[in-house]
């Protein structure tokens, strides 16, 4: 055996995808904290994308009900309620709120209406998956996105079986392709291991989330999609070093490494071309300088703003 070549590892095969994605396609991300950070990462080199406007997501039924009242607005009652001097929405994380009923809604609508514009429009959906597990209002049943630290005594905690999940997901798709029959969609398991649940527990919200997407992507071939994210960390990176102090989340090497996966596995030579040089501009946009307001770093600033816009002019964006 040629050990140089060996790798001391599992390897995670991943096809290059026929219709790799393009510098100009336009790219939605819902789910959970996985979601938000490879939508994040998408924007910070320029794309066009759009990430989680309500907040994060994790099981498949709370994704379904936003994205159906996205794209039927003015169709659904929005579910606001009041805690303290606050009006908020069970569709929406903590970051949406309000002074009032009304502006609670306004920002509830306008965050719903950016969602549905932005589908209508873009080239992919990704969805990523945390978790079967959701929480039900026992008043009226109603499946909520957060709970807003309020009293557990108001929720009933349900883990959707396999059907559930396969049917909401399907009706997510169904209902988006309606609306956008080009849209890809591409669905990824979270890595994030929810202790919560204990080890075995989580593991059985995986294994049902794996199913379910697996019985989606057969149904709907060629339009959906599963980027293995979830099977990088757990194979790939199989040791404590690329988690974080609670040992449950990947740290920053462990999503850089899957990000790096993405970029091989799903974007066009051309797309890949356009990171490698928009790279150190975005490396100068992260920096956070000792001295913001000073003219150095406004004319810094400046300069990489310039040195972007001429790289999407290069590239035709």
């Amino acid at each position: 055996m040629n050990y140089q070549e060996h790798l001391f590892r599992t390897k995670v095969e991943m096809p290059k995808w026929d219709n790799a994605m393009k510098v100009s396609d336009h790219v939605v991300f819902l789910g959970s904290c996985f979601a938000q950070y490879m939508g994040e990462r998408f924007q910070s080199y320029g794309l066009h994308s759009l990430c989680n406007p309500l907040g994060v997501l994790y099981n498949p039924e709370s994704i379904r009900l936003q994205v159906l009242a996205a794209m039927h607005l003015g169709e659904t009652d929005i579910p606001l309620f009041r805690m303290g001097d606050e009006w908020r929405c069970w569709w929406a994380g903590t970051q949406i709120c309000g002074h009032s009923e009304q502006e609670c809604r306004d920002a509830v609508e306008g965050a719903l209406q950016m969602l549905r514009l932005t589908i209508l429009s873009a080239d992919y959906l990704f969805i990523t998956l945390g978790t079967n597990v959701c929480y039900q209002l026992k008043a009226n049943g109603l499946v909520v996105a957060n709970c807003h630290k309020a009293p557990s005594k108001l929720f009933s905690e349900e883990w959707l079986s396999l059907p559930d999940c396969i049917k909401s997901l399907m009706a997510l798709v169904d209902d988006v392709h309606e609306k956008n029959p080009r849209l890809k969609i591409v669905f990824t398991i979270s890595p994030f291991r929810y202790a919560k649940y204990g080890y075995h527990g989580n593991q059985l919200a995986k294994s049902t989330l794996m199913l379910a997407v697996d019985e989606v992507c057969k149904t709907y071939s060629g339009l959906v999609l599963y980027f293995p994210a979830y099977e990088i960390m757990m194979d790939e990176l199989r040791d404590y070093r690329f988690y974080t102090e609670d040992m449950l989340h990947p740290t920053g090497v462990a999503v850089d490494y899957i990000w790096d996966c993405l970029v091989k596995t799903a974007m066009s030579d051309t797309l890949q071309a356009y990171l490698q040089e928009y790279a150190p501009i975005r490396s100068g946009l992260l920096h956070t300088p000792n001295n913001p307001d000073s003219a150095s770093y406004k004319m810094f600033k400046e300069s990489l703003e310039e040195k972007a816009k001429m790289l999407k002019k290069k590239y035709n964006y």
